[in-house]
């Protein structure tokens, strides 16, 4: 038992920076601690999923499949293509649509409201903001002088709100603090890649996803494959991070950034693996140099025709590998202050799914434990070659639930761990 307690001690320091002498033996306060935190430690082994109907319409159901004890509930309907979402400080979900894949002006931030918890349903949707250039993502932010704005991240502009609590469209006109390239899907090298995600450091600073201009390509422009860093205001602008060919999905945890990020087109079927990675400040992921499959970095082939001399031996491996072409895009972090063992410490990532369904990658989202083992969580969007849904974004929503859209179906999703008959019964 000592032994086990050490190497996941030594495991978590790994995990966390630190450093610690494999050799040394812990006080024997510290071997008392680290005994009670491995009694209330995350459960990682796979999960066991069993279905749930879901009905859309009279003749459009389906059955999920969700770990023993959760529930599904539709909480949204009526929407394009729901993206991302952040909570205001004033407790209301502000959500991205995108209307379509095409690139245009058409896309919309709408509130949803008054969440009744019996039936898991906002009860009120509000149109917040429309006629926007494919809009992503948004983040609120509180400055140091208390004043509270909401971020938005279109195509080509990073604009920024002044924010009033309990308005229901702005208060104030829209500032543009950063701009991005911003073509089309036209563009020279073939256009790719119109999203921008936007999210706040726990330093108070900002930070922006911007996807490469092609599948395969040595980039023109710097900003492209990067995550950007810059002030709240737009100023001292930076690449925190490059070589990441579409990192749509950011969140920090404890200090540390995580990214989803999509790999190349043009290898095949099986490869290169899509990934989420621990971003460092400065450090280069790869891309169009370098790819990682099977936990490996590996040379991309095209390295021959641009004579590059980039080595792939630097490049750092990912937090997480998911099969090729699975589209990783949003996640969230489910802390210590959860109580179900089967989400303490663990990521969900929304898998949004291959646009070649024959493939069966994606369609689904993924549990990533704290040292980057994967498993399912939420199963079913692709069934015997038919789409059901192809998750966007996830979001804590609750101690125990979650919220979670789907761009194919329109919708969001509201999952929670039902309490137990008898413990109900219990507490009466």
């Amino acid at each position: 038992m000592k032994i086990f307690i050490a190497l996941f001690a030594c495991m978590f320091l790994s995990l966390c920076g630190g450093n610690q002498n494999q050799n040394s033996q812990p006080p024997a306060g510290q071997q008392k601690a680290e005994t009670a935190a491995t009694e209330d430690k995350p459960d990682t082994k796979p999960l066991k999923l069993v279905p749930q109907k879901i009905i859309l319409g009279p003749k459009k159901s389906f059955n999920l499949f969700l770990p023993q004890g959760y529930e599904i509930r539709v909480a949204a309907t009526g929407f394009a293509r729901p993206r991302f979402m952040a909570i205001s400080r004033d407790n209301r979900v502000f959500m991205t649509d995108m209307i379509n894949l095409s690139d245009n002006t058409k896309g919309a931030v709408y509130i949803l409201s008054d969440f009744d918890p019996a039936q898991g349903r906002f009860q009120t949707v509000t149109p917040y903001l429309k006629g926007l250039h494919n809009p992503n993502s948004v983040a609120f932010f509180t400055d140091k002088g208390k004043k509270e704005w909401l971020y938005v991240a279109l195509t080509g502009r990073l604009l920024r709100y002044a924010y009033a609590r309990g308005e229901t469209s702005p208060s104030s006109e829209a500032e543009t603090i950063a701009t991005f390239p911003d073509y089309g899907l036209s563009y020279k090298y073939g256009g790719w890649h119109l999203t921008r995600t936007v999210t706040i450091g726990p330093n108070g600073k900002i930070y922006v996803s911007v996807g490469s201009s092609c599948n395969a390509c040595e980039e023109k422009e710097e900003v492209r494959a990067t995550i950007l860093e810059m002030e709240a205001d737009g100023q001292n602008q930076r690449v925190f991070a490059s070589g990441l060919r579409n990192a749509v999905g950011l969140k920090w945890v404890d200090r540390q950034l995580y990214a989803t990020n999509m790999g190349a087109d043009h290898l095949g079927d099986d490869k290169p693996a899509d990934t989420m990675y621990a971003i460092g400040d400065g450090a280069f992921y790869g891309w169009p140099y370098c790819y990682q499959s099977g936990g490996a970095v590996t040379t991309d082939p095209k390295i021959d025709e641009w004579k590059s001399k980039r080595d792939c031996k630097d490049v750092p491996l990912a937090f997480a590998e998911f099969a090729a072409h699975s589209s990783p895009l949003g996640l969230e972090y489910f802390d210590k202050t959860v109580s179900d063992a089967r989400l303490k410490d663990m990521f969900l990532v929304a898998l949004h799914g291959s646009s070649k369904e024959s493939l069966k990658r994606g369609y689904r989202i993924s549990r990533i434990t704290k040292s980057g083992v994967t498993g399912d969580f939420i199963t079913g969007f692709l069934q015997a070659g038919r789409i059901y849904g192809r998750p966007a974004d996830v979001m804590r929503f609750g101690k125990d639930s979650f919220l979670f859209t789907d761009d194919h179906a329109g919708l969001v999703y509201y999952v929670f761990k039902k309490v137990e008959e008898d413990k109900a019964k219990g507490k009466r």
